[in-house]
C-alpha cells in the first residue's frame, strides 16, 4: 500500500498514542509490516530516529515527540479544512466508550438515525464505567457521569441526570419506609466503591437548600452498577443511581423510590475527548447528536 506524507503522519501519531505498531496498524487497517516499513521510510527521509522500540512498548524519542506535535497540528488543520468542504460527510472510525446500560437506554435505540445521517462514519463502542486512558487506548470519546477530575481532556457537559434513592419492597417491609434522612437508623445500603478513589461512596440527600452525606452500614460492597442494581432488587439495602437506571423497576414494582422529597444531587453527564482530537468532525457530530438526544428527551427532568 502506497502511503503519502499525511498517511505516514497519521500512522506515526497512532503508533505513539497506542504505544504499539500492532495496535496502530489494526486501527488503520494496515499490516504490521506495512506500518513498520512506512515508519522506517519516514525516519530515513527525515534523517532522525522518531521511535524507541522495545519488546513491549514503543515510545517517541525527543525528535519523535517534537515531530508528533507538528503532526497533530497539521492533521487537525487538514481535517478542519476538509470539513469546510464536506460538512455533511465526516468520516472514519469513531471509537467511543459508554456504560452499557446507558448505551442500551439512550444510544442504541437511536443509533440507526446517527449512522444514516453520517454514512461514512464507522462506530466502535466500548462498554465500561472504568477510567479510560483515551490516548493510549485509541478511544476518541467517552461518556461519563459525575464530576470529572482535571484529566487534561476536553470536557463538554451534555445534561444533568436526576438521581433517586430506592430499595426493594421486601427490604422496606423489613426495615420500614423512612420519612426523612433522620429516620435511617437501622437501615443498610449496598456499598458502591468509587473507581476513582477506591472508597465506598456515601448516600446523598438534599433538603432545605443543603446537601447531606450519610454513610450506612453495608455488608456487601461492589464497584459495578449492574451488580449494585441486582443486589437492591434482592433486598440487600438502599442504593442511589440516576432515575433512568431504575425506571423499569419502578414500573414493575421490583424497586420503590425512597425519600423522594430528599433526592440526591443531580449528576452531570459529560463527553470527554483528547485535546488533540477536539476538531475531528466525527467526534464533533457525535457529541452534538448525543446532546440532541438528551435535549429532546428532557432527561435532566426525569433522569
Amino acid at each position: 500500500m502506497a502511503m503519502d506524507s499525511l498517511d505516514r503522519m497519521r500512522l506515526l501519531t497512532r503508533v505513539i498514542e497506542r504505544g504499539s505498531f500492532t495496535a496502530a496498524a489494526a486501527d488503520l487497517a494496515l499490516s504490521r509490516s506495512t506500518a513498520t516499513e512506512a515508519i522506517k521510510q519516514l525516519e530515513a527521509r527525515l534523517g532522525v530516529r522518531l521511535l524507541e522500540r522495545t519488546t513491549r512498548h514503543v515510545t517517541p524519542t525527543l525528535d519523535g515527540q517534537a515531530y508528533y506535535q507538528h503532526c497533530l497540528a497539521i492533521l487537525a488543520e487538514v481535517e478542519d479544512a476538509e470539513a469546510d468542504f464536506q460538512a455533511a460527510q465526516p468520516q472514519g472510525l469513531l471509537r467511543i466508550d459508554v456504560h452499557g446500560f446507558m448505551a442500551r437506554h439512550f444510544i442504541l435505540p437511536r443509533l440507526a438515525e446517527f449512522l444514516d445521517r453520517y454514512p461514512r462514519i464507522e462506530l466502535s463502542i466500548g462498554d465500561g464505567d472504568r477510567l479510560v486512558d483515551l490516548v493510549r487506548e485509541g478511544v476518541d470519546c467517552v461518556l461519563r457521569s459525575g464530576e470529572q477530575a482535571d484529566s487534561g481532556m476536553i470536557t463538554r457537559r451534555i445534561t444533568t441526570l436526576r438521581e433517586v434513592t430506592c430499595a426493594s419492597p421486601a427490604y422496606l417491609e423489613k426495615h420500614g419506609m423512612p420519612a426523612s434522612p433522620d429516620d435511617l437508623g437501622g437501615h443498610v445500603m449496598v456499598g458502591f466503591r468509587s473507581s476513582r478513589t477506591g472508597e465506598v461512596m456515601p448516600l446523598e440527600f438534599t433538603g432545605g437548600g443543603e446537601l447531606r452525606h450519610v454513610t450506612l452500614p453495608s455488608r456487601v460492597t461492589v464497584n459495578g452498577s449492574d451488580t449494585m442494581a441486582e443486589l437492591a432488587r434482592l433486598g440487600f439495602g438502599l442504593v442511589q443511581a440516576p432515575h433512568y437506571r431504575f425506571a423499569e423497576d419502578f414500573a414493575r414494582g421490583t424497586l420503590v423510590e425512597v425519600l423522594p422529597d430528599y433526592p440526591p444531587a443531580p449528576t452531570p453527564l459529560s463527553a470527554l475527548y483528547p485535546q488533540n482530537r477536539q476538531l475531528a468532525p466525527r467526534v464533533r457530530v457525535f457529541v452534538d447528536w448525543v446532546i440532541g438526544i438528551f435535549g429532546e428527551g428532557g432527561t435532566s427532568g426525569r433522569g
